[in-house]
């Protein structure tokens, strides 16, 4: 891990090289596994030190991760709620984003010129890049994602918890210590990740399954397992549940009839929901494009080019609510909350709507995954279930199986972590989760193997990360000389 220029270089004192070594004995058997066994790793006092401390670590995180979704939402409540309602307005008028959305470049630019760390983590760079965020970061990291989350970028939360998590985590250990034992701070990064993004995924597991599967150990080869097990178990669920139905034989179940009955999957579902799969997961590769080519564009000229991404967004959100008359808000943020309305009452929503809602909401996504700070994930679960929603009056296709099969394509499309996409979407799908899920692994399935296919046609010009913003006081900066950080394009 790269120190920070602001971070002081001097010789480690004798305690803080004991501390070191100590940690360097905890994580050494990390870095090469093959050599020792379980049982000795867990008997070394260095890693049982490195647990409680993980263990420590987790209750501030977790306590200042929470108070930065709460403060977003109350932001996001008073910009696009109370002003409005103070004004003498029942709801945002379509014009609403164009301030607010240019409001949002003016606060971000210079966070990405002047502070240390870019202002954290770039969209389009994709989930999971990078490493751990350093202390020094987190300031510009929060500044970033208040003024784009709050003021309407169409962006999560996702990917600045996991900076503030790994930043607040390693401010535990000194600098020294991390020059020292490299592989504490990464663990210990992690750690504070995980902790924090468990929070706005609302379950441990989601963020232990994505962290393990993002870390990428495995390599190539891992996806080259992955693909066929989930093919193979997905079928495997369908045929076995199949039967039993249509024979009406009784072969056990582990599930507690806790939940009324749903909908059984028809053949329907599937001859639909897989070219449904593939088309969001096309368009959210196309979408992804279009932002790391903004990103880009945005490496020079920062401050001025920002400011015209964001109120680009602005007029893309400002557009879908001139053509369907409904709150702009819809089009803007997260889409969480349009998601939990979306999924209470689809009916409610004309075919029309959800339409413009893809093309202009996508729009904006993919400009803001370019230009403004925060996570590409909760955006692209609200596309791919609205596109699917629009799609579940096809003959022989539901409501429920259609919205599954677009919101976990899209999720593993933007994710590029087909387990993690699973479990997520099993989570957000409730008690419709298990009757759904062989749909839902043979749309990770697909949504995966179309992602990645599509990446390939554009390896050469998009495969590497967007290019860091300028340094402060460089040309294109767009300011005079101001602190400074190692470029980090990473959560």
């Amino acid at each position: 891990m790269a120190q920070s220029s602001r971070e002081p270089q001097g010789p480690a004192s004798p305690r803080g090289a004991q501390a070191g070594a100590a940690e360097r004995e905890a994580v050494r058997p990390v870095q090469a596994p093959e050599t020792v066994e379980l049982h000795d790793l867990l008997r070394t006092s260095g890693y049982r030190r490195m647990l409680l401390l993980s263990a420590l670590v987790g209750i501030p995180v977790s306590l200042l991760a929470f108070g930065f979704v709460a403060l977003e939402h109350e932001m996001q409540h008073g910009v696009w709620v109370s002003l409005p309602h103070a004004l003498g307005l029942s709801a945002p008028p379509w014009w609403w984003p164009l301030p607010c959305l240019t409001l949002a470049g003016l606060l971000v630019a210079p966070c990405v010129t002047r502070l240390p760390g870019h202002g954290g983590h770039v969209p389009a760079a994709g989930f999971g890049a990078g490493g751990p965020s350093l202390p020094s970061h987190v300031p510009g990291v929060v500044l970033a994602a208040l003024a784009s989350l709050s003021l309407g970028a169409v962006l999560g939360p996702e990917a600045p918890l996991m900076a503030l998590g790994s930043g607040l985590a390693l401010a535990v250990v000194r600098s020294a210590q991390r020059a020292e034992a490299p592989q504490l701070a990464t663990v210990l990064g992690t750690a504070g990740s995980a902790a924090a993004i468990s929070t706005i995924f609302g379950s441990p597991l989601v963020a232990a399954v994505l962290l393990i599967e993002a870390a990428g150990i495995g390599g190539p080869q891992l996806f080259a397992l992955i693909l066929p097990s989930l093919l193979a178990s997905g079928v495997g669920a369908l045929v076995f549940t199949g039967f039993g139905r249509w024979t009406g034989l009784d072969v056990g179940s582990l599930k507690l009839p806790l939940e009324a009955p749903v909908p059984h999957l028809d053949t329907g579902d599937f001859l639909w929901g897989l070219p449904l799969a593939a088309l969001v997961a096309a368009g959210v590769a196309g979408l992804t494009t279009l932002g790391r080519r903004t990103a880009a564009w945005t490496g020079r000229r920062t401050v001025e080019r920002t400011v015209l991404c964001a109120a680009a967004v602005g007029v893309c959100i400002a557009a879908y609510a001139l053509a369907t008359g409904r709150d702009p808000a819809e089009a803007a943020l997260s889409g969480q909350s349009t998601l939990a309305v979306l999924a209470g009452d689809p009916h409610a929503w004309p075919v029309s709507a959800l339409l413009l809602l893809v093309l202009f909401k996508g729009l904006g996504w993919a400009v803001s995954l370019g230009s403004l700070r925060g996570g590409p994930i909760f955006p692209s679960i609200l596309l791919g279930a609205a596109f699917g929603t629009a799609c579940s009056g096809l003959p022989g296709f539901g409501t429920v199986p259609a919205m599954a099969a677009g919101l976990t394509a899209a999720a593993t499309a933007v994710m590029r972590l087909p387990v993690s996409a699973v479990v997520l979407s099993s989570l957000l799908l409730g008690k419709d989760a298990a009757e759904d899920i062989p749909l839902v692994v043979l749309a990770a399935v697909v949504g995966f193997a179309v992602g990645e296919l599509l990446r390939n046609r554009t390896h050469g010009e998009d495969a590497a990360a967007p290019p860091a913003p300028p340094a402060p006081g460089a040309p294109g900066a767009g300011g005079g000389p101001g602190p400074g950080g190692p470029a980090h394009t990473g959560p």
